[in-house]
């Protein structure tokens, strides 16, 4: 019985792979007769990379840059047939910031535009991106200067490039092209201003007290950017993601957005191995209203169920939701009901263990069924 491993990380506890390799060894362990294929999975957010380079087995490079406050760092990234795997997040992310209150007015994306310029450099023909996890606000004004974007005021003084300064944006231009195609792993579709936009509905996790003042010059940008550039995409499904980095990139360097399961599901091939499977393992670190608008587990049963398969989830834990469940032929939350969160998170792998164990005559049953 060939079983297809492809769960998305537990966030918080254990990595894609952390998740496959323990299924992978209780079932071994307790289903001898078990052929398991190993596909950690992501949709566009963090982990994208790890997935990814595991899949293709690409290699890590690392790059000198600097985080959204401005202090140095090491972002890792992949590289891939020549393709340049990059999170925003491994330079510009929430989880790097320490320094409290946050700062939003003057948090930059700079490091994620020198990790994209480093990778250039270093053999990248191309570039995917995955932009979950920002701890920006910024409409991607930092990237774009560390690719060589210049922002100027009235009298063509050259203005610093964070939105502290955007009121008084009058003129944009490019110092250098930057030549290497952009493609956007994004599976937010929020446009970059309004009610639904970049800094009401993900503005306060990243500090943001005043909406207006952060809207009044995301508009001023986006309004000269587009006189500069000839179009306007801030309306376009995503530009509001990663604090209005999904329309910064777009803007400054023509990239598409497309969404982050399915150009990761592409490129790790991942329907030919649904297709090769008996039976297909997934899971999250918590099933629930909000993974039906997502496309990891759900994105995986619905491709199996099409291709006739049958599918499993482990997951943290479960939300009690019918149509959730009907998703899944089973489901098993790993978490006792009665375990405090932060133990169930420290005892992660060994609860997974356990869980995978206990299910082996259900899963044998339901691979040869």
């Amino acid at each position: 019985m060939r079983i297809l491993i492809a769960s998305d990380k537990y966030k918080g506890s254990l990595t894609a792979t952390q998740v496959a390799q323990t299924i992978s060894q209780a079932l071994r362990e307790t289903l001898p007769e078990v052929d398991c294929d190993l596909c950690p999975i992501a949709d566009g957010g963090e982990g994208t990379t790890e997935a990814m380079v595991t899949a293709l087995g690409g290699e890590w490079l690392s790059a000198p840059v600097e985080d959204a406050q401005g202090r140095p760092l090491e972002a890792r990234y992949g590289l891939c047939r020549r393709q340049g795997i990059l999170e925003m997040s491994a330079a510009s992310g929430l989880a790097l910031v320490t320094d409290l209150p946050l700062k939003p007015e003057t948090a930059s994306t700079y490091g994620t535009g020198l990790m994209m310029k480093h990778a250039a450099a270093h053999g990248a023909e191309r570039i995917l991106i995955g932009i979950g996890g920002s701890a920006t606000n910024d409409g991607g004004l930092g990237m774009a200067a560390a690719l060589g974007w210049r922002f100027l005021d009235e009298s063509g003084q050259e203005l610093p490039a964070v939105m502290e300064q955007m009121h008084r944006l009058h003129q944009v231009e490019k110092l250098v092209d930057f030549a290497c195609p952009v493609l956007v792993a994004c599976d937010v579709e929020n446009p970059l201003l309004g009610e639904r936009g970049a800094t009401r509905v993900y503005g306060r996790q990243k500090g943001v007290q005043d909406a207006a003042w952060f809207e009044e010059r995301l508009d001023r940008m986006a309004e000269v950017v587009a006189s500069a550039i000839g179009s306007d995409p801030r309306d376009v499904p995503g530009a509001g993601a990663a604090g209005g980095l999904g329309w910064g990139l777009m803007a400054f360097c023509g990239a598409r957005l497309t969404s982050g399961f399915d150009v990761v599901a592409e490129q790790i091939g991942l329907e030919k191995r649904v297709a090769e499977a008996d039976l297909i393992i997934t899971g999250e670190g918590r099933l629930d209203a909000q993974t039906l608008h997502g496309k990891g587990p759900v994105g995986i049963a619905q491709m199996a169920r099409r291709l006739g398969k049958r599918v499993i989830a482990f997951a943290g834990s479960i939300e009690e939701n019918a149509e959730l469940r009907a998703r899944f032929d089973l489901a098993y939350a790993i978490k006792p009901a009665e375990m405090p969160l932060t133990e169930a998170v420290a005892r992660a792998q060994e609860l997974l263990d356990q869980t995978v164990r206990a299910s082996a005559p259900e899963i044998r049953a339901l691979g040869v069924g």
